[in-house]
């Protein structure tokens, strides 16, 4: 299926890795120009030159995204290179594990500025071009704001916000035709999930009794699955499709885990 996204422009913050790479790749293999716009000018490079082996196109943009005048210049390097933003995936960000009983509410708030700020700072960045492009804004968020998980009170609330946002920006944005979904991943297979697991003992074991826990296969969500559905939000495919949260994770939040 042809999602009609060839040529166009969108920004996919924290683009040079796990999902967000992932993402970038498909976006990619659908002829738009995926923007990469993340702190490590090396990994954006690699993310690019990756996409380009392959016949795609994309751009990268070093900025520290907990920065708003990194993120203004960002925005601003891409509208002038590419003079339009169709779209805007807002993805970057990473649990740091700040809890109630071990934490204090200066790591808290830095947390917030790295897990849940910049997406706030970026929509309202793209602003005036998504409502000239009539574009679409994706967040990607964790079920750990519905799950709880235990000792991320920072995190769970930072996706608590990206949730919130999602439904209040739809609200807002609808009488321009902008449409503002999210992405809400649970289990899903990255170096940095990889890098965890490697931390904790039995490593193997852990990761049977994490998937044996996803009903639908008992295996992790891929990267590509998770990009498959951040394009078709992106596209004119899901042309009525706004306010959601939509849920690709193989019914680990809202089915029965015992089924597993």
């Amino acid at each position: 299926m042809d999602l009609g996204l060839h040529d166009r422009v969108i920004l996919v913050t924290g683009g040079a890795r796990g999902i967000g790479q992932g993402i970038a790749q498909v976006l990619a293999a659908e002829g738009a120009m995926p923007v990469i716009i993340g702190r490590d000018a090396e990994d954006n490079d690699q993310a690019v030159r990756a996409i380009v082996d392959t016949g795609g196109k994309a751009y990268a943009i070093r900025a520290e995204l907990t920065s708003t005048s990194e993120c203004a210049d960002a925005v601003a390097a891409t509208i002038k290179r590419f003079g339009r933003i169709d779209g805007l995936v807002n993805n970057a960000g990473a649990n740091d594990r700040v809890g109630l009983e071990d934490g204090d509410t200066d790591r808290f708030l830095l947390s917030l500025r790295r897990n849940l700020t910049h997406y706030y700072d970026m929509a309202h960045l793209v602003l005036t071009q998504l409502k000239s492009s009539r574009g679409a804004i994706v967040n990607i968020s964790s079920k750990v704001a519905e799950t709880g998980q235990g000792g991320t009170s920072a995190y769970a609330a930072a996706n608590g916000g990206r949730n919130a946002l999602t439904r209040e920006w739809a609200a807002e944005l609808a009488k321009y035709g902008i449409r503002v979904n999210a992405v809400i991943v649970a289990e899903c297979w990255t170096p940095l999930y990889a890098q965890w697991l490697a931390s904790v003992p039995d490593p193997e074991a852990a990761r049977h009794r994490i998937e044996a826990s996803i009903p639908l296969g008992q295996r992790m969500t891929t990267c590509e699955e998770i990009a498959n559905t951040v394009a078709f939000l992106l596209s004119p495919r899901s042309s009525h499709t706004t306010g959601q949260l939509i849920h690709v994770d193989g019914g680990y939040v809202h089915l029965d885990r015992m089924l597993s």
